[in-house]
């Protein structure tokens, strides 16, 4: 990985950043092109805030790509380009937790702070038999306080990384490499047999179901879009119009989408098939609807951008859009 070992505290906390909610093999690219594109933390505050989502695009998470470029300005402008070095001030940045802050001065300043995150609480929780479910107040404390008082004094990084490395390689959700594990005489779950029941977790995941209908509208130059602004999923990036609805929209499409444009004649063209996009709390069920506008030219509506179809590939999408756009050949 080309963040270990980096004692740039901007590229250790890029990279942290990136990983948060990310698999490694799907932030590695990432990682690898902020740090061309922005080699220094002034160069990523001086970016365009398009361009950084356009470079996030692919990532989800998207709130992580607005903080990232929120707190560089911060950084440059504020702090004078200089990057806290202490758990406490790196943890007033915006979109910093305790594991980042304790991941930044623990990897980059040898602060002696624990870090914790999924790897490390499964590591804990087997070893010494924590029972406590760690999405709770009490299990938190109870596991933030366990790794504060193992980790080593004297080297505080390294024992952060071997632990985190340690639950990613052998400590595993599934299939943990118990016979060959160095910490098996001491582990409570193995010698309990409750290696499948370790860490605990308290809260079920809620799922709550929209129906995005967005509408293909264009013609042989240019193509309508919006900019997503509220705080919602996506915020900041781009999107076709939307009708978002309770229900799938299977009946009456030709009267809804007739109320959403409110003037004007059209076309209903065709109809994607529903498509689903999983997210953390939320699954997205997709339906594309091309549209034909009797006069596309003198169209207006408030939010509604005209833009070049040559230019679509300046504008950060949602993953589904992008590929949607891509198979029409619009990307």
């Amino acid at each position: 990985m080309p963040w270990k070992g980096e004692n740039d505290p901007y590229l250790v906390w890029l990279s942290e950043i990136i990983l948060q909610q990310t698999r490694v093999e799907q932030g590695l690219p990432y990682f690898l092109r902020f740090k061309m594109a922005y080699p220094t933390v002034n160069q990523l505050a001086q970016a365009p805030e398009d361009e950084v989502m356009k470079m996030w695009q692919g990532l989800g998470y998207y709130s992580r790509a607005r903080n990232l470029h929120g707190t560089a300005k911060h950084i440059a402008g504020e702090l004078k380009g200089k990057f806290p070095s202490t758990f406490g001030e790196i943890k007033k940045l915006k979109g910093v937790g305790d594991y980042t802050a304790a991941a930044i001065s623990s990897f980059v300043f040898g602060e002696r702070q624990a870090v914790v995150d999924g790897n490390v609480i499964r590591v804990l929780a087997r070893v010494f038999g924590i029972d406590t479910p760690y999405d709770t107040t009490a299990g938190k404390k109870q596991i933030t306080a366990l790794a504060q008082e193992l980790i080593d004094e004297n080297q505080p990084g390294a024992y952060n990384q071997a632990i985190m490395d340690f639950g990613a390689t052998v400590c595993t959700p599934q299939a943990p490499k118990c016979p060959s594990c160095p910490l098996q005489q001491i582990c409570v779950a193995y010698k309990d047999g409750r290696i499948a029941e370790l860490p605990v977790k308290s809260k079920k995941l809620t799922i709550k179901d929209r129906h995005f209908n967005y509408l293909l509208i264009k013609n042989e130059k240019e193509i309508l879009i919006s900019k997503r602004t509220s705080k919602d999923i996506w915020k900041d990036l781009y999107e076709l119009p939307l009708i978002e609805t309770s229900t799938p929209l299977k009946r009456n499409i030709s009267a809804t989408v007739a109320d959403y444009l409110v003037t004007g004649e059209f076309t209903i063209h065709s109809y994607s098939k529903p498509i689903s996009q999983m997210l953390t709390h939320r699954k997205i069920h997709f339906r594309f609807i091309e549209v034909e506008l009797a006069d596309f030219k003198s169209f207006k509506m408030e939010g509604i951008l005209k833009v070049k179809v040559q230019d679509l590939h300046k504008f950060a999408f949602p993953k589904t859009i992008h590929l949607f756009l891509g198979q029409n050949n619009l990307l």
